[in-house]
């Protein structure tokens, strides 16, 4: 049996190189606040697997992804066992663009402290008397650099990311960043919709994507998780204050009260952040999570 070791390793994720695809696992680890922390959160890798397959599936209308398989037996022998099953996605290999695709619904986080400031989000001039988490008149797109692991992203304007984009792929910035932010803004709005109907509130997200061999514009990375966007229950919404949600601001929010915690949770902490990511998965794709 042939053994593989992973070419790459994010905050949560390993990639392994099969060869002519990718098999990208989503670990049990969290981050916050660009920080890996201390602790892992049960099944929480294969909950963000099983979920990304969901949204990407949904939305294969709109723009295609790099998902295969999720099943292990897809993969070569070394990936079927229970260390991989659950949590592994068997993916096309791409060019990944150097943008963080991210979109908000609702002003809320460093969106509304920046509000606050200025009028504005990321160089977007908002309209005045918003109050926190509202909804806003039209999704906005804000994109940002991709940060190497322990670094910042920084947010960046629209043509800022042109000039990104340029410096990798000459002559098609305009085209990409173009291309790119129609995506992200088209996804949101279907799937925050979809979600909207299932009673969860998708304030913000993001995406990415890369270029598969032809040039074309994928899908990449993780969808619509927990880690990767912020849930809100639409029962009990109400503007103007912080909202309770699905996502690891749970997490956060106790990171921010117990600055001397040294990014360790107490087990409270994390059998509750197991549970919100398995309501969330329910209320989106009506089954219980099971750990496969």
């Amino acid at each position: 049996m042939q053994e593989f070791k992973p070419v790459k390793e994010g905050k949560v994720r390993e990639v392994y190189d099969t060869g002519d695809n990718l098999v990208i696992v989503a670990t049990d680890r969290i981050s916050a606040f660009d920080h890996i922390l201390k602790n892992s959160i049960t099944d929480k890798g294969a909950i963000l697997t099983q979920m990304s397959a969901f949204w990407f599936t949904l939305t294969k209308n709109i723009v295609s992804d790099h998902m295969i398989s999720v099943d292990v037996n897809d993969m070569p022998e070394f990936f079927r066992n229970d260390r991989f099953r659950g949590r592994s996605m068997l993916c096309k290999k791409l060019t990944m663009l150097p943008i963080e695709c991210i979109v908000r619904g609702y002003i809320t986080g460093s969106g509304w402290a920046s509000y606050q400031k200025t009028g504005e989000v990321c160089g977007i001039k908002l309209p005045e008397g918003l109050k926190e988490s509202d909804r806003l008149p039209e999704p906005i797109y804000t994109p940002s650099t991709k940060a190497e692991l322990g670094e910042h992203d920084e947010n960046i304007s629209f043509e800022k990311s042109i000039e990104v984009l340029e410096k990798d792929f000459p002559g098609k910035g305009e085209e990409y960043a173009s291309k790119i932010k129609e995506c992200t803004l088209a996804l949101y709005k279907k799937c925050a919709e979809y979600a909207l109907s299932k009673g969860i509130i998708i304030a913000d997200t993001k995406f990415e994507f890369g270029l598969n061999e032809n040039g074309e514009v994928i899908l990449a990375d993780e969808m619509l998780t927990p880690d990767s966007s912020r849930f809100w229950p639409l029962d009990g919404y109400e503007s103007g204050k912080s909202q309770p949600s699905y996502d690891k601001q749970y997490v956060r929010d106790y990171l921010k009260a117990n600055p001397d915690c040294d990014y360790n949770l107490p087990g409270d902490v994390i059998e509750k952040t197991v549970e919100k990511y398995e309501e969330a998965f329910l209320k989106l794709t009506g089954k219980e999570f099971k750990a496969i």
